[in-house]
């Protein structure tokens, strides 16, 4: 082993866990995304709060639901801080459905 090879590991190593750690948060946010939507449609569907929260927190593992109803529309953002060593950004993943179903 060379004395480059021995300094160029620890930042290659790095660049791997970082990539990997990215590829974790991008499946975090299309799980969020995915949790968003079914909790946006509970609530077009005239379902309670706490129901399409259920909902959400059974598809997302644990992210914090906001609704806003806006008229015709029904909206619900999802929140839910990263994991691993990006676990500093927070993802937000919004959806929005037609209120009762119309």
């Amino acid at each position: 082993m060379t004395a480059e090879f021995a300094v160029a590991l620890p930042a290659i190593a790095l660049v791997l866990a970082a990539c990997l750690a990215s590829v974790q948060l991008v499946a975090e946010h299309v799980r969020l995304t995915d949790a968003a939507a079914d909790a946006a449609r509970a609530l077009g569907r005239g379902e309670s709060t706490a129901e399409a929260d259920a909902i959400a927190d059974r598809v997302s593992g644990g992210a914090s639901l906001a609704v806003v109803e806006d008229g015709l529309f029904v909206c619900a953002t999802l929140r839910a801080p990263g994991q691993g060593l990006l676990a500093a950004i927070e993802l937000q993943a919004e959806s929005c459905a037609v209120a009762g179903g119309h």
